[in-house]
């Protein structure tokens, strides 16, 4: 059987600010711990990303940058959804003309369009660009939710080549496998449903926590990707409290807290996301000396 074009750990990286304008020395910085963690690829510009709050220039600098930055060592998929279709699609050429190795695409928010909506949303992406394109499904966000129906018409489209889901739903997983294909990649979304989302037929997972755990984040996938699930929820154990206080206020503020705490970037983000609650920073503490990492 042929490997999927993606696996294993994908971190969802944070854009680094520093007094507004982004950091790309903490860029830097974030991306050699990421190679060296043993991921097997970034998204730029994603959700954790804070693209709600780049602009068109910063957004396409991030990318550049990543690409620059990374140098084919690992996979680059750039966040290139929009809620306007044309937009998009600008995203994704973008994606492809600075040579990024693929482009996510989350469903269109805010407008809440039917199946078939979805369906040609994506299919004008796919005409538009030879550049294979991962769906990122996140309904909780977004106010849409992709049917496995309209993912299975999706797969058979020549540059449309996978998912990220964002659901937690495990039994859809089983159902997107068998409807999809084995050849489709499925990349979960969600960090503490991510080892049972492997065992599901799953090919991986597009990871917050492994921006601030890339080593341990990318052992326990390869270790569920291999089969051996008692290696695999030793370091579930350790990571699930992290997996969980990264989402313990607004994110990606306690990510860019936890980095911070390592010395790593300032904890900077961009309204109307807020700095790191008070409440919340003893829960992400506590959880990385859990993870081991302090």
């Amino acid at each position: 059987m042929a490997k999927p074009m993606f696996q294993g750990v994908i971190t969802a990286l944070v854009t680094p600010f520093r007094d507004d304008r982004i950091d790309e020395t903490a860029f830097e910085r974030l991306l050699e711990l990421q190679i060296a963690g043993g991921v097997r690829g970034v998204v730029p510009v994603g959700t954790t990303g804070e693209t709600a709050t780049l602009s068109t220039e910063e957004h396409k600098r991030v990318v550049e940058l990543c690409v620059e930055i990374v140098n084919g060592r690992i996979s680059v998929i750039a966040g290139a959804g929009s809620n306007a279709t044309d937009e998009a699609i600008a995203l994704v050429r973008h994606a492809k003309a600075v040579k990024a190795d693929a482009a996510l695409v989350v469903t269109p928010y805010y407008n809440r369009p039917s199946q078939e909506g979805l369906y040609l949303h994506y299919k004008a992406i796919n005409d538009a660009v030879d550049l294979p394109v991962v769906v990122y499904n996140v309904p909780s966000r977004t106010g849409s939710d992709i049917a496995n129906d309209t993912l299975a018409r999706l797969a058979l489209l020549p540059h449309i080549v996978g998912i990220k889901d964002a659901t937690g739903d495990l039994a859809r997983a089983s159902l997107m496998r068998v409807m999809c294909g084995e050849d489709f990649v499925m990349l979960s979304g969600d960090d503490p449903t991510a080892l049972g989302y492997v065992a599901h037929g799953g090919h991986g997972v597009i990871s917050v926590t492994s921006n601030v755990a890339p080593r341990a984040c990318a052992e326990r996938i390869e270790a569920a990707l291999d089969g051996a699930f008692d290696k695999a929820l030793r370091w579930q154990d350790k990571l699930i409290r992290l997996d969980k206080a990264l989402f313990a206020d607004a994110s990606p503020a306690p990510t860019k807290f936890a980095l911070a705490h390592l010395g790593l970037c300032q904890p900077d983000v961009r309204l109307p996301i807020a700095p790191c609650a008070e409440a919340a920073r003893p829960l992400v503490i506590e959880a990385m000396r859990a993870a081991e990492l302090l």
